[in-house]
């Protein structure tokens, strides 16, 4: 399994500006049941640190960029954000953390159900413990 899911969307209209559209079950290889973005993050700051027991992710740079790890227990990789173009599909059972935010970083986060508290997973040793047993 990859680790690093790029996923290209196609840009439309580009004689008068880009204009990407985004459908569920699409180019979003999910339902769509959540959209959430992040911004105006402060330098030095780093957020996720968590994976998801069933929730799937397609993440997306809309401006700036930022630099994301993703674990799944076995081995990580980074991955640079810095086109609206491209998003990465965060499987269930991927450890995140975001990092390196730009000043104008604008972060889009498509998920596959809504905010649910228990299938977070928020410590790292649970989370490898986790992966473990799955497999």
């Amino acid at each position: 399994m990859n680790l690093i899911n790029i996923i290209n969307f196609s840009s439309l209209d580009d004689q008068r500006g880009s204009l990407v559209a985004l459908e569920e079950n699409q180019e979003i290889p999910f339902k769509i049941k959540r959209i959430y973005y992040i911004f105006d993050s402060q330098k030095g700051i780093s957020r996720g640190f968590h994976a998801h027991r069933d929730i799937k992710q397609v993440i997306i740079c809309l401006s700036g960029s930022c630099n994301i790890l993703l674990d799944n227990g076995f081995r990580r990789e980074r991955v640079q954000l810095d086109n609206p173009k491209k998003g990465i599909l965060v499987e269930k059972l991927i450890w995140r953390e975001i990092h390196d935010f730009s000043s104008n970083c604008i972060l889009l986060v498509l998920a596959s159900d809504f905010f649910k508290e228990d299938d977070y997973i928020r410590d790292y040793t649970e989370f490898i413990k986790i992966v473990n047993e799955n497999v």
